[in-house]
């Protein structure tokens, strides 16, 4: 646990130094931080609010209906965890992508809407410590892969 609120400290102050001259840097009205995703092509930005309580990860995006283009939210964890996702009275679709202690994305799943009982969970397959979700399509569109890392930006 110890050791992935360091690399996450890490990465972060990292991360910051390298977006601080850019305005998309910046979280936008209603977000918490930004997500910071390298890949191959070069680095994705998605200002998204935190969900880093169980009131909060439970919540979710439930009862969204719009949600801008790079917009999100990321699920923070203080160990690593193998927690279901799901759905419920979640009328937006989402794609999410869960990454390890290591910062590199571990597993990517789209999620349609579920608004009657029972809903389907999304499970990464692998341990994770975070993960982010984003309107569906959104990591394909950028060219996020597995294996690509993550840093979240207060």
């Amino acid at each position: 646990m110890r050791s992935a609120h360091l690399l996450l400290a890490v990465v972060s102050t990292v991360t910051l130094a390298a977006c601080s001259s850019s305005p998309s840097a910046t979280p936008s009205p209603g977000a918490d931080a930004v997500a910071r995703i390298i890949t191959g092509d070069g680095p994705v930005t998605l200002h998204v609010a935190l969900a880093d309580t169980d009131a909060a990860r439970e919540r979710g995006l439930q009862g969204v209906t719009d949600l801008a283009a790079d917009d999100g939210m990321a699920f923070l964890f203080d160990a690593p965890t193998r927690t279901a996702f799901w759905m419920k009275d979640t009328p937006t679709p989402l794609s999410i992508a869960f990454w390890g202690t290591d910062g590199r994305i571990v597993a990517m799943r789209d999620m349609p809407p579920c608004t009657a009982d029972p809903c389907p969970t999304y499970r990464s397959g692998a341990a994770f410590v975070g993960a982010i979700e984003a309107n569906r399509g959104f990591f394909a569109r950028h060219g996020v892969a597995v294996g690509d890392r993550v840093a979240i930006v207060r």
